[in-house]
């Protein structure tokens, strides 16, 4: 088995700019403004592991996925990138590649990491992912290609359970901690190491992550760890019997480990340079109706993606075998938050 056909049996779409599929507006695919001058790039869904607590039932055993996406026309999402730049204006942007499974399945990534570094503005580029497709050639042909920041998600040490967080029984946690050495030691890439605290499952490993992230040299210009709350979601995935921390309670226990080992572990926007910045505005209102021609099968089950005004929009509760592809359909607004937009049939 080859090519993205190894991280999943779904149906798999690629997206061009022939696909008359925009770019804006879907939360699994394409680009995502928060108003800030960070901008997320999602260039693919697919995503090598199936981690027990992950919030967007990425993997082989996703049960709420109908279908992966993948950019293909890697000149349509660096032109549109490049929109995005210049109505933000081009200074001090940050490109941020996570997607909603993990961008080194991404075939075109050393080429879209270049393409991004040479955009006027864009000084940083940063990138998220468990790690398990990391080599050192990759990770040299990243560092040549202009990426600047990696966030590598590694939650636990031990590795059994490891294994077991993931869900993945050839999850290797001793190849990405010498990948991780290897990063801190021998590139100009900056390390973040991101484990995910699931209470009552990798509270034991946390101090080891952060002895870790310390001994190797993580963060020499950024802060060398960024501890994720577990979050459980509707669609995502919940371990048995685990009850999430609260906010409260969750930075208490940073404040503890704070004070321990003498390292920021309570991070704000600003560590990033991430400030607020004008963002593009979706031309919808929240209950308002609007005329679409239904593109392609949604991300998630009982999902179709229809296009407005040169936007996705997600409809809930619908599905092809209803609207199939190029029906025009009358969808209301339901959400528009971030220019994610979510419909539902009128």
């Amino acid at each position: 088995m080859s090519g993205l056909a190894r991280y999943t049996t779904r149906k798999i779409l690629r997206i061009s700019s022939d696909s008359e599929i925009p770019l804006i507006g879907c939360i699994a695919f394409g680009l995502i403004d928060r108003g800030t001058n960070l901008i997320q790039v999602r260039p693919i869904t697919t995503c090598p592991l199936s981690c027990i607590f992950c919030s967007t039932d990425a993997g082989p055993h996703s049960r709420n996925r109908q279908t992966e996406y993948v950019i293909d026309d890697l000149d349509y999402i660096v032109e549109e990138f490049r929109k995005i730049v210049a109505f933000k204006g081009p200074k001090h942007i940050e490109a941020h590649i996570d997607t909603v499974g993990d961008p080194l399945t991404y075939p075109k990534l050393v080429d879209l990491v270049q393409e991004l570094a040479t955009t006027p503005g864009v000084e940083v580029i940063s990138l998220q992912t468990h790690g398990v497709l990391l080599t050192e050639k990759l990770v040299e042909e990243l560092d040549s290609a202009g990426l600047s920041r990696i966030n590598l998600s590694i939650d636990a040490l031990d590795p059994e359970l490891a294994k077991f967080l993931s869900n993945t029984p050839s999850y290797d946690v001793e190849k990405i901690v010498r990948i991780a050495e290897y990063i801190a030691k021998s590139t100009n890439i900056d390390l973040l190491i991101a484990p995910v605290w699931v209470p009552g499952l990798n509270d034991k490993e946390i101090p080891k992550i952060i002895e870790l992230a310390l001994k190797i040299g993580a963060g020499k210009k950024w802060p060398p760890l960024g501890i994720q709350k577990y979050i459980p979601h509707k669609r995502g995935r919940k371990p048995r019997n685990i009850k999430p921390m609260s906010w409260s309670e969750f930075y208490r226990r940073l404040q503890i480990l704070e004070k321990r080992y003498d390292v920021k572990l309570i991070l704000r926007p600003s560590d990033f340079g991430i400030h607020k910045r004008k963002s593009i505005k979706a031309p919808f209102k929240i209950g308002e109706i609007v005329r679409a021609k239904v593109v392609a099968p949604g991300w998630l089950k009982n999902e179709i993606i229809a296009t407005a005004r040169g936007f996705c929009i997600t409809v809930v509760r619908a599905s092809l075998e209803q609207f199939p592809i190029g029906t025009e359909v009358f969808v209301r607004i339901l959400k528009t938050k971030h220019n994610i937009l979510i419909g539902k049939i009128a």
